[in-house]
């Protein structure tokens, strides 16, 4: 058991830093509200990656939101701008005098921004990987098959927060207006940070065709193909809007849903957040640690002993994704839906 960290006063100004990814951002979210609810006149800022920064845009709770262009740090090209953005976040962050900084990511890029604010206690986990550990002052033991929100939980009871189950909480929501006129629909986003993790796209559009109400397919620009695949397909039962939404409308789209199907993948991880019932497709990942949080869910996956496997490539039979049909994953939906019009007998024809 972790102790309690020891604050000689409550902390006036607090750094989450959580830059990447979608469903890792949103993860962070209970600790948000929590630091909220036990420091309320904090200021509290939040380091964020470029490209996720719209889904904290606005949020009533950070005080300021620091964007940084990671991947630009990335390129040899770019090492005078990299050199030029790291001079000013570091200047940046240390003229704030944060009195607390929260690393939940863990990478030695976090501890560095960390390390940037001169501020003395910095906080983050025993298992944080490329030598960030030994960047803080105080380092929270979690288990390793901890579900991620529980383990960020874990981090902010250390700090001193109330015992509470996880609050996710959202900046304000922007409808399309494309969806406004659409009673029912179930929402789909069939893309994943890596090709190991995704379904095929040819059983997304099978899936899509077999369901008698409208799927709204959601993604960013680089699932605008696959997208425009999977509504081609499905006769008509689909409307692709991957890369077409801002991470605010994406979310909106997502509650308005009556479920969401998908890999393991951010939106997954907003719909959980919302709320919204997941059927969430998982392969090599493990559901204990990345599945969508909380009780309605359901998680669909092969009972392989090689799974999870935690790679990053598809292995030559890619069997834990390949053998989940699309007929299995709508009978589980009816299964779990009993009240939604849908005709599986119809739709097998």
């Amino acid at each position: 058991m972790n102790d309690r960290l020891y604050l000689p006063s409550p902390p006036r100004k607090i750094l989450i830093i959580k830059p990447s990814s979608l469903g890792d951002v949103v993860h962070g979210l209970p600790v948000l509200y929590a630091l909220h609810v036990q420091f309320p006149e904090a200021e509290i800022h939040w380091v964020v990656a470029k490209g996720f920064d719209g889904i904290l845009e606005g949020h009533p709770l950070i005080h300021r939101l620091r964007i940084i262009d990671k991947n630009a740090w990335k390129k040899m090209r770019n090492l005078h701008g990299t050199y030029r953005e790291l001079s000013n976040l570091a200047a940046g962050l240390r003229r704030e005098k944060f009195d607390l900084v929260v690393d939940l990511q863990g990478l030695f890029r976090s501890a560095v921004i960390g390390l940037f604010t001169g501020t003395k206690t910095r906080v983050g986990f025993e298992s944080a990987r490329e030598g960030a550990k030994y960047s803080y002052s105080h380092r929270v033991k979690t288990l390793s098959e901890l579900h991620a929100v529980d383990k960020n939980m874990m981090l902010a009871r250390f700090i001193g927060c109330e015992e509470a189950e996880p609050v996710f909480t959202f900046p304000p929501f922007e409808v399309p207006e494309i969806v406004r006129g659409i009673p029912d629909y179930a929402v789909m986003a069939p893309s994943a940070g890596t090709l190991v993790k995704r379904w095929p796209t040819e059983f997304f559009a099978r899936l899509a065709s077999l369901l008698s109400i409208p799927v709204v397919i959601v993604g960013s620009k680089a699932d605008a193909t696959p997208g425009e695949e999977i509504a081609r397909l499905s006769d008509g039962h689909a409307l692709n809007l991957a890369g077409k939404t801002s991470l605010r409308e994406l979310a909106a789209i997502i509650k308005g849903a009556k479920f969401h199907i998908s890999p393991d993948t951010g939106p997954m991880h907003i719909a959980a957040a919302l709320n919204v019932p997941a059927f969430a497709i998982f392969g090599p990942t493990n559901p204990a640690r990345t599945g969508p949080y909380g009780k309605i869910h359901t998680i669909i996956r092969r009972d392989l002993p090689c799974s999870p496997c935690y790679t990053r490539k598809p292995c030559p039979d890619w069997r834990c994704m390949r053998e989940i049909m699309p007929e299995e994953v709508l009978r589980i939906i009816l299964e779990k839906n009993a009240s939604l019009s849908i005709d599986l007998r119809h739709r097998n024809g």
